[in-house]
């Protein structure tokens, strides 16, 4: 017995998932068509250019570790005059004076040098370690934000098409009325050729079938519009847009609803972290910045001449140098930078950093409230409309059975041809009324579903 019962545990453990799991149906041809407006969206396709941009700053920031390596060659040509004046020596036998006045050097020749420096962060105060997981953070940020954008683009396509199933049960409902009041126009015209009725309900009649064609040019105007909407959201053809069909029916919602899985949360936890990542990297700067280095080099002066005029002689004196070289020249070592003080700069940037996660957890408090009244407020709507959708249907029965008592009625000369024409306004009113209760409940529905965060996960091809 024990193991029956734990058997039928397990099977409720595993349906219980796909029980609370809210999902609503759609066709294949409304699904290909939602597809095609996420990926022609240009807002979205700018967002994920942001997020790849957020990559290469996050790169950019980590390539700091990697080492740098520099070449440079110089060539140069010197002339110049070097000034010596040392103190007056007199010698004691003779009297001679020595470096009597300034000595001047003329001095020129060739110089070269060449070399590769290599440098390396070894430690950055944590700098750079926490500026990339602060990139990180607000990347994965950004990439939460592009879900709600997403939501928008699949209830605008949904809303979209609804409405040109809409406009298309209004021609219909307007097709048949002009049917039946042609079938009057005629009964009534043959009356009046035998006297039994007057050509005042004849007129009115018209009247009535001139405003359905009026309708008619308003609908056509609006469907007009909505395939112009259609075709930049899609990038569809009147033909690809005609071929998305799909039963119109309310969407019911019978999944518990929450807030847990909200984009727009979870992006800004991401971004107080991305704050408190920066606050981190800012203390850093108070550390020292410590880089390792090596050079290798070739130094080089070749054909120099130097002239100058001997102190005792006064005779003019010239010498000349081939080359003298300095090479290999390797140098490595380990430099250390401190900025001790810099003014109050790097403080203010930490009280900054923390003013920014502040504000960050306030919005985080207020935006959790906002979602869920913003849940609550849909889910009220939504099921009020539901209901409405009931109502509209016993209402279109009652105005469809009026329809054919007043059809018989007016035949017998019961009613007049204005009550007549009133029953037409009704079915008409009635049915459209019940048709756009669907298309608002649906519109709701998915407004309240993509308000707990999870449109598109329920999303599914019937």
């Amino acid at each position: 017995m024990r193991k029956i019962f734990l058997g039928i545990a397990a099977c409720l453990l595993a349906v219980l998932p796909r029980l609370h799991a809210q999902q609503f149906y759609v066709s294949e041809t409304l699904k290909r068509a939602i597809d095609a407006a996420i990926t022609e969206d240009k807002g979205l396709a700018n967002h994920d250019l942001e997020i790849q941009k957020l990559t290469l700053e996050r790169k950019g920031v980590l390539n700091k570790y990697i080492p740098t390596v520099d070449a440079t060659a110089m060539y140069g040509y010197f002339n110049n005059t070097l000034g010596i004046d040392l103190p007056t020596l007199n010698l004691p036998i003779t009297g001679i004076s020595l470096f009597d006045g300034q000595q001047n050097f003329k001095n020129r020749g060739n110089l070269f040098f060449g070399g590769l420096t290599a440098k390396s962060v070894l430690f950055s105060g944590g700098q750079i370690i926490n500026g990339t997981k602060a990139i990180e953070a607000k990347k994965q940020g950004a990439e939460y934000l592009a879900s709600p954008k997403r939501d928008s683009v699949i209830r605008d396509v949904i809303h979209s098409f609804d409405q040109i199933r809409l406009l298309a049960e209004a021609q219909k409902l307007v097709d048949e009325s002009e049917i039946r009041l042609n079938k009057e126009r005629e009964r009534v015209e043959k009356a009046i050729a035998n006297g039994l009725a007057i050509p005042y309900d004849r007129d009115k009649i018209k009247l009535a079938v001139l405003e359905l064609a009026s309708k008619k040019i308003e609908l056509e105007s609006k469907r007009k519009v909505l395939y112009q909407k259609i075709q930049v959201l899609t990038r569809y053809n009147n033909a690809q847009i005609d071929s998305v069909v799909y039963q119109l029916e309310p969407i019911v919602i019978l999944a518990p609803l929450n807030t847990d899985n909200r984009a727009e949360i979870k992006a800004l936890e991401n971004f107080k972290t991305a704050y408190q990542y920066l606050l981190k990297k800012e203390k850093g700067s108070f550390l020292p910045v410590i880089g390792a280095f090596g050079s290798y080099s070739y130094a080089s002066v070749f054909d120099a001449k130097t002239t100058f005029t001997g102190p005792v002689t006064n005779n003019n004196y010239a010498l000349g140098l081939n080359s003298a070289k300095l090479s290999p020249n390797f140098i490595a070592g380990v430099a250390l930078k401190w900025n001790i003080f810099s003014g109050f700069e790097r403080k203010h940037k930490v009280d900054e950093a923390k003013i920014n996660i502040q504000q960050l957890e306030n919005k985080l408090a207020d935006s959790r409230e906002k979602v869920q009244l913003q849940l609550q407020n849909n889910n009220v709507q939504y099921e009020t409309l539901l209901r409405q959708i009931d109502i509209a249907a016993q209402r279109e029965k009652i105005a469809k059975n009026n329809l054919l008592i007043a059809q018989k009625q007016y035949s017998t000369g019961l009613i007049n041809v204005t009550e007549r024409l009133t029953v037409e306004t009704d079915i008409y009113q009635t049915s459209l009324q019940k048709i756009n209760s669907i298309v608002e409940q649906r519109r709701l529905a998915l407004e309240t579903i993509s308000a707990t965060g999870n449109l598109q996960n329920s999303l599914q091809v019937k």
